[in-house]
């Protein structure tokens, strides 16, 4: 099964996106690196917003992952609720 993956900017901003996605996906791997977070799992990765928000304690729209997106691999599937990285249809 292929890998599929997200790079963020290592940030105040991002921190409360990733333990979200950490959360939501427990077969990922978070890699730490200076400046980045990679987070790749086998197949499928979903974050949600909901989970997002109850990290940050406010309303976030996902539109908002962007700003601190590095690189993904993956078909993505989005909507206002869910960002699914995957190679299965």
């Amino acid at each position: 099964m292929s890998q599929v993956f997200i790079a963020l900017q290592a940030n105040e901003e991002t921190r409360p996106i990733i333990e979200a996605i950490e959360a939501d996906n427990p077969a990922a791997r978070i890699s730490r690196e200076p400046a980045m977070v990679r987070i790749e799992a086998p197949g499928r990765l979903v974050i949600r917003r909901e989970t997002i928000e109850e990290n940050l304690g406010r309303d976030f729209d996902l539109q908002e992952i962007h700003i601190n997106l590095i690189t993904l691999s993956g078909h993505v599937d989005e909507d206002d609720e869910t960002l699914t990285l995957h190679w299965d249809r």
